[in-house]
């Protein structure tokens, strides 16, 4: 097993429970170091939705994740989070949590629960590829010294590119496309955009939140809160358009999306806010419209401090305030990743064609989704179709988890 987060632990686990030996490697000085990370925010783990809709998330990869998201899906990460003592909450969102929102006490249960197994973790191991024999992994120890392992099979669990800081650093691109794998570009997924800012708009609202906004791009509109940060934008509804944003950036350059900074008011009642009397400054006008001082900057600042006088053009500028994204952040900063391993290169079980014997799950394959629970979902429900699909090349049946 290389690769110590959730992937790579349930597979672990399922593996553990059937009777199988298993070490697990990972690079870090412990595992899910990224899991912990995302659980300082309150460990969001999937999501209560109606399961169709849930499927609908994944995109163009939802054919290829189907079968493991139905065989091991939200309901049964609740009842195996329940297992561990930590009774799943069900956020006013539909989001769902582990009792307390926190990651580590979680952890720390399954951890002594994967001990009582037997699973054999190694850390500060980082995996190389393969020796020139082709059936031994080698990894590079803490202390600098060479270790190469030949497991009867071998899962690689080893995530996208996003937060390398906490383990994934997309670092196995490399070892897989020299034994002939295909894998798409990682990129930048749920992330922020860089925005040309004035200087004057950095100085008085970097670090501010633009609430209740819907933002639009490519068809695509998601609500809540947005931040103006200062190299651009960030937050929950610019994450979750980023995917179009991201595409159309790619396609074409600069890209606009639009701000709706009023999306529970018609254009006609804002337009009738909008109405001033003649003396009346724009500032004066958006204020009495209901616009926080951060909203009304982000129109004088896509006007160039021109803002329209009549109260219809402004009122259709608040409903669709276009803002030029420039470029995704960096994919250090995103929350996750898009791209990894063509679909093409793994089979029904999650075995590389190119590779009989290892198999894939997690962030490596090529999928991506929004925030809410669907990313530690598909990664939770692939690292037990993998572990299946290792069972089942070695001949053992599965024990129930």
């Amino acid at each position: 097993m290389v690769g110590g987060g959730p992937g790579g632990l349930i597979a672990a686990e399922v593996l553990a429970r059937s009777g199988v030996a298993v070490t697990v490697y990972d690079r870090m000085p412990g595992v899910a170091r990224k899991l912990i990370l995302a659980g300082r925010g309150g460990l969001n783990l999937t999501h209560s939705e109606d399961l169709d809709a849930f499927l609908d998330r994944y995109g163009p990869a939802r054919v290829r994740l189907e079968p493991a998201l139905r065989a091991w899906g939200p309901a049964e990460l609740r009842s195996w989070c329940r297992g561990l003592g930590q009774e799943p909450i069900v956020g006013t969102s539909g989001r769902v949590f582990p009792a307390g929102f926190r990651a580590v006490p979680l952890l720390r249960a399954w951890l002594a629960r994967l001990d009582a197994l037997g699973v054999v973790r190694r850390v500060r191991h980082t995996w190389r590829g393969w020796a020139p024999d082709g059936a031994s992994l080698v990894f590079t120890a803490g202390d600098g010294t060479e270790v190469a392992v030949a497991p009867a099979a071998t899962l690689l669990a080893l995530g996208g590119a996003s937060w390398p800081r906490v383990g994934a650093d997309g670092r196995w691109v490399g070892a897989l496309t020299g034994v002939g794998v295909a894998v798409s570009p990682l990129r930048p997924a749920n992330c922020g955009f860089a925005v040309a800012w004035s200087d004057r708009f950095v100085e008085r609202f970097a670090g501010t939140p633009v609430k209740g906004v819907a933002v639009a791009v490519g068809g695509r509109v998601a609500r809540g809160d947005a931040m103006v940060t200062r190299a651009g934008i960030e937050g929950g509804p610019v994450y979750a358009v980023s995917d179009p944003a991201r595409d159309a950036i790619d396609r074409g350059g600069p890209t606009p999306v639009h701000l709706d900074l009023q999306p529970d008011v018609t254009d006609a009642v804002l337009a009738r806010r909008l109405t001033g009397r003649p003396r009346d400054s724009a500032a004066t006008r958006l204020r009495r419209a209901g616009l926080a001082p951060v909203a009304a900057g982000l129109v004088r600042e896509a006007t160039g401090n021109h803002v329209p006088a009549d109260p219809n053009e402004l009122a259709q500028l608040v409903k669709a305030l276009p803002i030029t994204l420039i470029a995704p952040m960096p994919i250090e900063r995103a929350i996750s990743s898009a791209g990894g391993i063509a679909w093409t290169d793994v089979d029904d079980s999650f075995m590389l064609r190119a590779r009989p014997g290892v198999f894939v799950a997690g962030e490596m394959l090529d999928w991506e989704a929004p925030t809410g629970g669907y990313l530690l979902q598909a990664t939770f429900s692939t690292g037990v179709a993998a572990a299946h699909g290792i069972l089942s090349h070695l001949g053992h049946s599965p024990a129930a988890i």
